[in-house]
């Protein structure tokens, strides 16, 4: 039996509208669904929205921050200023791009591979480079 959220939410959008009360409605679900059934208390407020006219079996958008997607723009936006200028911050290439500092961050040591030795923003093989040659040459 299909026990997806999607579908309870379809039973319980159409059982109201033929008159079952949400107590009958959660009885029945119950027998079908088992341990994945929506609580009584989720049934009765689903049926509550629904009667309202919010009819909309999916989820309502959730407060809470925006997600950004990473895009290949936004990546090509945070690497610009790092060539031009090799000792920015993170902080100030969030300020300048109107992005978080943790989205910033992310491009910088995942996407882009970049990581501060002596102040300057410098690709990850090359810093291994040069830990290779000052471990020969001390």
């Amino acid at each position: 039996m299909n026990s997806s959220r999607s579908a309870q939410r379809a039973v319980i959008k159409f059982l109201p509208a033929e008159g079952e009360h949400a107590s009958q409605i959660y009885r029945g679900m119950k027998d079908v669904y088992e341990k994945q059934c929506l609580t009584l208390r989720t049934i009765f407020l689903r049926c509550r929205r629904y009667e309202a006219r919010h009819v909309n079996s999916k989820d309502l958008p959730r407060p809470g921050q925006a997600h950004i997607v990473i895009s290949s723009a936004t990546i090509s936006a945070v690497d610009e200023p790092i060539r031009q200028n090799r000792r920015i911050t993170a902080r100030e290439i969030a300020v300048e791009l109107s992005i978080s500092k943790g989205t910033v961050h992310h491009i910088i040591h995942e996407k882009l591979g970049y990581g501060k030795v002596c102040a300057q923003w410098l690709p990850k093989h090359s810093q291994k480079i040069r830990r290779q040659r000052e471990w020969l040459f001390a």
